[in-house]
């Protein structure tokens, strides 16, 4: 369990591409990751983008799979979003993951997003674990 955030999108990728992404472990089976909203997260209303939140999601929450199988490479092969709120230029959104079960290929898992306290998304997804050679910790978020 750490206590402090570390920051997922060391290397070239989409998410470093975007702001990066924060994570943390609460447990082996819960997991939280954060971001704060920037110009370029934002359609043209002025709130946050669906697709990044759906990004956020799937980063943040396949790395809780990731985590979770052992730091096995994983692929979401499943994700269902419901989009509940909106957030704007400068806000802090906060996901957090709950594994609610690892088998020898999938992780099954449930996942929210708040901010200012007031759920954002929520989400529940399949990964597909795809071998048994782990994988650095710092090298999965892309």
């Amino acid at each position: 369990m750490s206590k402090n955030f570390e920051q997922l999108s060391t290397k070239p990728g989409f998410m470093k591409h975007n702001g990066g992404l924060l994570f943390k472990e609460i447990s082996k089976t819960e997991y939280e990751f954060k971001t704060n909203i920037d110009k370029n997260h934002l359609n043209s209303s002025g709130i946050t983008h669906g697709g990044y939140i759906a990004s956020i999601i799937d980063a943040g929450a396949g790395t809780g799979a990731h985590r979770a199988a052992g730091n096995v490479p994983c692929v979401t092969i499943s994700l269902d979003i419901k989009f509940m709120g909106s957030t704007k230029l400068g806000d802090e959104i906060i996901g957090f993951t709950k594994i609610q079960k690892k088998t020898k290929n999938f992780v099954f898992l449930i996942c929210h997003l708040q901010s200012k306290g007031k759920i954002v998304a929520s989400a529940s997804g399949i990964w597909k674990i795809l071998n048994t050679k782990p994988i650095p910790k710092s090298g999965f978020g892309g």
